[in-house]
């Protein structure tokens, strides 16, 4: 098999976790949308948006991310070497272990929620306090079982099965969207949210059990044990820790992001996390598309040292390329047209056109993340897979400390100190956000070089045409927003975008950019 057979082969599993992100992704799209409708920036809506926050902090801390870093290099290793029985051990072993913890922590979750709520939403009092109490008891479970669905995409992953663990969400969110349609004009906001959590359970479980037949086939023979003395296992809990704390860490960042917010005035709480919404888009798209699909090709490179850092160097430059590409005339779209995008999305209902603008603000500051956030990943997997957990700990810690002590300024003092309203508060989080998030990746980026010996990175050329692509494009797109017809933001917002595509593309070809040649290819 020649290399670009192979190279072809290896970028479909970007391909077909990139499909199964968008139609996930867009499924998520068209729930946020119909919340909105429903709940606008109600307090209602914060409750609900706080009290995911809660239970997701167990999704984000054991799910894909811990699994994708410590679960798939060993047992995409042992897949490699043919040892298919000890694969099939060391992945009864994972899940018995998550499935031991998670029941514990959704235990302690479900009794102690109201300890829980004055951690995370200290600023939360009276009926927006019992209305947070009450989703988290619902949410708990539901969380549960997403971490579990992680599992499967960890033996999906690592037999080049990228897709369905990727789309199954679509039916996460076609559950959700199902509870809101079906009671959103018939209950008061309070009793819409304790329904739309229930619809979240079930859709929990349809995650999840959707998934499973493939995995029991895949796998064979699946043994649950708890055989911590095999070594592959304890390959797995080596990397277990660290990256848990590493993860950890991030979470702790959005912990301490979510306590500032509930001290800002109603519907800042809501607003972050529809710009976060959008925001998070690209960021899997582009970001944890890619990285997902070269992780298990990582973890399959062997050879002496010098031999491994340069073909890690040659598939991490190619995939920074094609991050790039995707990314830059994003982060330009969402600074200069997000009202379009906001408003073509969200702007229904209870959602006008002061909440588009408000959640215009937070996501072009929140955008300026884009590019550390997206390649940062790329960076963490490839000291993931050199078993390498220790230093994205390491950094990801030091983009906790960033992130209280600028988001403590940003959100509840600089807003007193510029004479602005409190609103502001949560712009300048978001923009505190993208502030760490440029430190962490410039780190790891300078330690995967001298870990490899190889520095990896887009040259400045190739990101000058980016840019000048991207830049002109969005130029014309903004000027179109001012001279179309009065028109639905909708229409305004499919015409804008197809000419700003159009261009960024033909521009991009035209200066000989590899990812726009293979597209129009």
């Amino acid at each position: 098999m020649n290399s670009d057979t192979k190279n072809s082969k290896k970028s479909g599993g970007a391909f077909f976790v990139a499909l199964g992100i968008l139609l996930s992704r867009v499924a998520g799209l068209v729930r946020e949308r119909v919340f909105a409708h429903y709940f606008g920036n109600s307090a209602a809506g914060d409750a609900f948006k706080a009290a995911l926050r809660i239970p997701n902090f167990l999704q984000n801390l054991f799910g894909e991310g811990v699994l994708s870093a410590s679960f798939i290099p060993v047992y995409s290793s042992l897949l490699a070497k043919k040892a298919d029985e000890d694969a099939d051990k060391v992945a009864g072993a994972v899940a018995s272990l998550l499935a031991l913890v998670v029941a514990f922590f959704v235990l302690i979750g479900v009794v102690f929620t109201s300890g829980f709520i004055d951690l995370v939403a200290p600023g939360f009092e009276g009926e927006k306090r019992d209305l947070t109490v009450h989703l988290v008891k619902i949410l708990f479970p539901g969380v549960g079982l997403l971490v579990m669905s992680a599992w499967c995409l960890g033996i999906l992953n690592s037999h080049r099965r990228f897709f369905l663990s990727y789309f199954a969400p679509v039916l996460w969110n076609i559950s959700i969207v199902a509870a809101l349609m079906l009671y959103g004009g018939r209950q008061s906001q309070g009793e819409l949210a304790l329904t739309t959590a229930w619809g979240l359970v079930i859709g929990s479980a349809l995650q999840f059990l959707v998934q499973v037949p493939v995995v029991l086939r895949l796998i064979g023979k699946l043994t649950l044990n708890l055989d911590f003395k095999f070594t592959p296992v304890k390959q797995v809990l080596r990397s277990f820790a660290p990256v848990l704390f590493s993860r950890g860490v991030v979470q702790i960042s959005a912990y301490i992001d979510s306590v500032y917010a509930s001290w800002l005035p109603t519907g800042a709480v809501a607003s972050i996390a529809y710009a976060q919404t959008i925001y998070l888009l690209p960021v899997s798209l582009f970001g944890m598309s890619v990285s997902a699909a070269e992780l298990p090709e990582l973890s399959s490179i062997e050879g002496s040292k010098e031999v491994i850092g340069a073909n890690v160097a040659e598939r991490i430059n190619r995939a920074l390329l094609q991050v790039s590409f995707f990314v830059i005339p994003t982060l330009c779209t969402f600074v200069f047209l997000g009202d379009l995008v906001v408003g073509a999305l969200f702007q229904t209902g209870e959602f006008d056109y002061h909440a588009t603008v408000t959640v215009w603000a937070i996501l072009a500051a929140t955008s300026f993340s884009l590019l550390p956030a997206t390649q940062g990943r790329l960076y963490s997997s490839a000291f993931y897979a050199l078993r390498d957990a220790d230093t994205p700990l390491k950094f990801a810690m030091l983009r906790v400390f960033l992130t209280g002590l600028l988001g403590y300024f940003a959100a509840l003092r600089l807003p007193g100190w510029l004479g602005v309203s409190e609103v502001w508060g949560a712009v300048f989080l978001s923009a505190s956000f993208a502030v760490a998030a440029w430190v962490e990746f410039s780190l790891l980026k300078t330690a995967l070089a001298r870990s490899i010996g190889v520095r990896p990175g887009v040259s400045y050329s190739i990101y000058l045409r980016l840019w000048t692509s991207a830049m002109v494009a969005v130029g014309v797109g903004y000027f179109l927003k001012f001279v179309l017809p009065d028109m639905h933001v909708i229409l305004r917002a499919v015409v804008v975008f197809a000419v700003v595509g159009a261009i960024y593309l033909g521009a991009t070809f035209a200066l000989g950019i590899t990812p726009a040649r293979r597209l129009l290819g």
